[in-house]
């Protein structure tokens, strides 16, 4: 077996920094050079994402970091997903005619979250001034950067929309008045102006750097920045995917009344592997329970690239979706029978529907007391929504599909003390969301991700968190730390899935895992806007080979097949015991990239 990988697995004892853009990685390396540590590497990598993959991710989108600091000794959740706004009832939007939330436009705006998030990681667990962290972004936002060849092609499908319905828009996108080149100098300017402003205002007021930090989270969420959104707000309709004119429900008093928080980690023990993912107010847990299906199958004694395996890890995974389906949401307000569907004699009895044959149903358990919601999804999940669709729905999906569609950004960062960050940022991305006028950045459309029917854990309703895609990963194993996730929307956690079994069974590298051939199920029902459901559908890249496809198929998968490269967005990075760092990211789409020494 040849040990050549696409790029080399970096190591190193100082520090690594691995993210879904080259340049972001560099500026996070950076910040470790300065003195940093991996909390201000991982904010000054973020922000500068926003800037670079703005198709992908914005400061009012959101975010979940998993983290685990060497001072505290703890693993633990940061959520910055902001919830609905107190006037996002269900009422409201099926008056306005709406049976799904549209996937785009100002109606399926949440409060925002992802840049309190992150000033709150640097608040508390950064070690460097507020001005030393956002210069990066701030710098690429005014001189430019060069602009991602998709980046570029979402704006040019998106131009006539921009211009008749989202005018400041392209303003942003389209300075010129035509959209930019791929490679190109791109800047945005108000952008720039609006970071450089948090910054230097919190420079004025105050020397302390905890105070700075403060000052431009009041500033974002009661300031200038809140004064610029709700003046647009108040009397502002625009062009949806929903085909009519909405505005917004987010209002002044639910941005000021919200702040990120931390949270416990949830735990699966796997092989050894204590794996630590978010609660079910995001979809983490789907992989904590593949991975109690799969614990019980001899995976190890598979071909990691045949046949068996790839058939036995997708209908695991088509058990635990369904389950994500009928039981997930906010469990702040939502009783979540987690305990119950992380058991073993629960795992076991899902194995035990793992057949020969691609099931073609729908198969949430049937918990006890629960059974409500499993028949409410199958139904669900067969309905015809008549939904319309058109090039803004700004689904999250990877780049065999569209060039219109964003699939968000991760990072990872561990630095020489042995702290270490695992974050998915998304939305808030150019194409689903018209930009605020002077801010330079459009809101998210993380509401899609409600329904509109009560009674569910994902019914919307005011300030319950949407149940969003959005899973990053921290694992353990006998002071061996790892972190590790990718974009993808709802096949985050199926991507992630494949590389950790990969990890742990069959003693490939980071970049070994990387570089292997991936797969998904498109079989439950969709996170996002129109919400369908394609049962029995998988896509699998050409590099399985054909006979792998051929048996898939005869095993009644219904298989479509993406170029090579083009499936999976994955970074990670490693800790060993002795110090020594390891880190990789994903060749595809030529973007990600580990830095490290």
């Amino acid at each position: 077996m040849s040990d050549f990988t696409t790029r080399p697995e970096i190591r190193g004892t100082f520090g690594v920094v691995t993210s879904t853009h080259w340049i972001a990685s560099a500026v996070g390396f950076g910040i470790l050079e300065k003195g940093g540590n991996a909390f201000d590497a991982a904010v000054a990598t973020a922000m500068t994402l926003q800037v670079v993959e703005p198709h992908l991710n914005g400061p009012a989108g959101d975010m979940p970091a998993i983290f685990h600091s060497a001072k505290t000794r703890k693993t633990e959740v940061l959520c910055a997903q902001g919830p609905a706004p107190a006037a996002a009832t269900i009422e409201h939007f099926t008056g306005l005619g709406l049976n799904l939330i549209p996937g785009s436009g100002l109606l399926a705006t949440v409060i925002p979250g992802a840049f309190d998030g992150w000033m709150l990681m640097l608040q508390d667990h950064g070690s460097l001034p507020l001005r030393d962290v956002m210069q990066p972004a701030i710098s690429y936002a005014r001189d430019g950067h060069p602009i991602l060849p998709r980046v570029a092609h979402t704006i040019d499908g998106l131009s006539d929309f921009f211009e008749d319905e989202w005018p400041s828009s392209a303003q942003t996108w389209m300075p010129d008045g035509k959209p930019p080149e791929p490679h190109s100098n791109f800047a945005n300017p108000a952008l720039a102006a609006t970071y450089e402003r948090l910054v230097s205002d919190a420079e004025a007021a105050y020397d302390d750097r905890v105070e700075q930090i403060d000052a431009a989270r009041r500033a974002w969420r009661e300031g200038f920045v809140a004064d610029r959104i709700f003046d647009y707000l108040a009397d502002t309709k625009v062009m949806d995917v929903s085909g009519q004119r909405n505005g917004g429900v987010l209002a002044r008093e639910d941005m000021a009344n919200w702040q990120a928080t931390y949270e416990d980690t949830l735990t699966y023990d796997y092989h050894g592997w204590t794996v630590h993912k978010t609660h079910a107010w995001s979809q983490g847990p789907v992989l904590l329970q593949a991975l109690a299906i799969l614990k019980g199958i001899d995976l190890g004694s598979m071909d990691p690239n045949g046949p068996e395996f790839v058939h036995t890890v997708i209908e695991a995974m088509k058990l635990t979706y369904a389950d994500r389906e009928a039981y997930y949401g906010d469990p702040a307000h939502s009783d979540i029978p987690m305990d119950y569907l992380l058991s073993d004699a629960y795992a076991a009895e899902r194995r035990a529907l793992i057949g020969p044959d691609a099931s073609q149903d729908q198969r949430p358990g049937r918990v006890p007391g629960y059974e409500h919601l499993a028949d409410a999804y199958i139904a669900r999940a067969a309905r015809d929504f008549s939904a319309r669709t058109g090039a803004s729905a700004g689904e999250p999906t990877m780049s065999h599909l569209t060039e219109k569609r964003g699939d968000t950004v991760h990072l990872d960062v561990i630095d020489r003390w042995g702290n270490m960050v695992a974050a998915t940022p998304s939305g808030g991305w150019l194409q689903s969301s018209p930009v605020i006028p002077g801010l330079g950045f459009p809101l998210n459309s993380r509401a899609q991700m409600f329904w509109l029917e009560p009674d569910l854990p994902t019914s919307l309703a005011p300030g319950h968190r949407p149940r969003t895609t959005l899973t990053p990963s921290l694992a353990e194993k006998e002071d061996v730390q790892l972190v590790f996730g990718t974009p993808g929307g709802d096949q985050q956690d199926q991507w992630q899935l494949i590389w950790f079994l990969r990890f742990v069974h069959f003693g490939l590298g980071l970049q070994e895992c990387m570089d292997a051939p991936l797969f998904h199920s498109m079989h439950f029902q969709s996170s996002f806007y129109p919400r369908a459901a394609q049962p029995g559908e998988m896509m699998i890249e050409e590099t399985f080979g054909a006979p792998v496809i051929e048996d898939l198929r005869a095993r009644g998968h219904k298989v479509t097949v993406a170029a090579p490269w083009t499936v999976g967005r994955l970074t990670a990075a490693l800790r060993e015991p002795d110090g020594i760092l390891r880190a990789a990211a994903t060749p595809r789409l030529m973007q990600a990239y580990a830095v490290g020494r």
